[in-house]
């Protein structure tokens, strides 16, 4: 019984950003909000959502170790990406307008809290975004994405073996995936499923004739090989800008963005790999409203979703250049206990608490106040 439980305003107010979860903690790393000034060598920020009390905290920014000399760490940027492997965040790709694009890989320790640099070989990719990132034991692999240098969309796969530090771009069989950037890829097995983005009906490079596609393609990590996959009779619209994650073996997409229809969503669609089917699902509870370049992140039996933008609701058009973001966090409960819709059914009706324990009333509390971490930010563009 698929529920969205929890909504909360006031988190950090971001757009494009990156995010994991450890345990029952979600880092989230950069993006932007419209309206905010960014420096050049401001350090990326670091906000840590806490699944269980419900509260968002943001780390101090990074001394020096040696005075007058810059700390390591990122420059704030939009649209890079972070995986975790074992105690350490990879972060990878991404811009600013200021710095650009960037293909220096950082590592961040989720148990010190400390950046480094590590030493890499091989063939590192070029500097993008729009790029996605995925796991399967120690390597990640990096699909596709916006490369500054060529000014062209990609659709190279790159795996770096976090166990010796080594880029490799793989020389792909079969038929690759279209050029395309701000999809998404998520890891079933040793299968990673491509869905989504924005391309171009000419080829590599952007001659302002996007296509979104909405077929599946799915790439064998063992045989590094394209597969040539079934049609699907029903399917979601073509998008870019948002969120997948795979559950029980079965992949979900969230929310994105359709210039050409110059329309967002906020649908929930479920892909089951064995059938080579979707399906729409309509969970309970009032979800997000329609949006693009959230975060979603996996906790437990939940999903954690939060930030990106939608259409302003003063003038209701939704185009590309009239948004606003969020600094709202959801929650959406794969198998919601009985005490979760105990405590639902309590909010809803407004029922007398005080008989209540104390750790429940805590809890009842902690879903119903919201976090003041965000200044309030009215409209944005871009």
């Amino acid at each position: 019984m698929l529920r969205w439980t929890v909504h909360l305003e006031g988190g950090p107010r971001r757009v494009n950003h990156a995010a994991v979860a450890v345990g029952h903690r979600v880092y989230s790393f950069g993006g932007y909000c419209s309206g905010e000034d960014y420096e050049t060598l401001r350090q990326i920020d670091v906000h840590i959502f806490n699944a269980v009390s419900l509260r968002w905290t943001k780390l101090p920014p990074v001394r020096p170790a040696v005075r007058g000399q810059a700390p390591v760490v990122p420059y704030m940027r939009y649209g890079h990406s972070t995986v975790l492997i074992d105690d350490t965040v990879f972060l990878w790709g991404g811009r600013n307008d200021t710095e650009g694009a960037c293909n220096v890989l950082y590592a961040f320790d989720v148990n010190t809290h400390k950046w480094s640099t590590p030493r890499v070989s091989g063939t590192v990719p070029g500097a993008r975004d729009g790029h996605s990132a995925c796991v399967l034991g120690k390597i990640m692999y990096i699909f596709g994405g916006y490369e500054q240098l060529a000014d062209c969309f990609s659709n190279d796969i790159h795996k770096l073996d976090t166990s010796t530090m080594t880029w490799t771009l793989i020389c792909t069989k079969g038929n690759p995936a279209r050029w395309r950037d701000f999809h998404s890829a998520t890891m079933l097995g040793n299968h990673m499923y491509v869905f989504g983005g924005r391309a171009d009906r000419f080829g590599p490079f952007h001659s302002n004739n996007e296509i979104y596609c909405n077929r599946i393609r799915v790439f064998d990590t063992r045989a590094e090989a394209w597969l040539d996959c079934p049609h699907t009779p029903v399917l979601p619209e073509g998008r870019r800008s948002h969120s997948a994650f795979g559950y029980n073996g079965e992949l979900y997409i969230f929310g994105g963005y359709n210039a050409r229809l110059n329309r967002h969503f906020h649908d929930l669609w479920k892909f089951n790999p064995g059938s080579f089917t979707w399906k729409k699902i309509e969970p309970k509870g009032k979800g997000p409203c329609p949006r693009r370049r959230q975060c979603c992140c996996i906790v437990g039996d939940k999903i954690v979703l939060f930030g990106g933008t939608s259409p302003s609701p003063e003038e209701g058009l939704g185009d590309e250049f009239d948004l606003i973001d969020h600094s709202d966090l959801h929650i959406l409960d794969f198998s919601p206990s009985l005490k979760t819709l105990c405590k639902l059914a309590v909010i809803q009706y407004n029922l007398d608490q005080s008989c209540l324990p104390h750790d429940i009333r805590w809890e009842l509390n902690a879903m119903t106040t919201n976090s003041n971490i965000s200044r309030p930010i009215v409209s944005s563009h871009g």
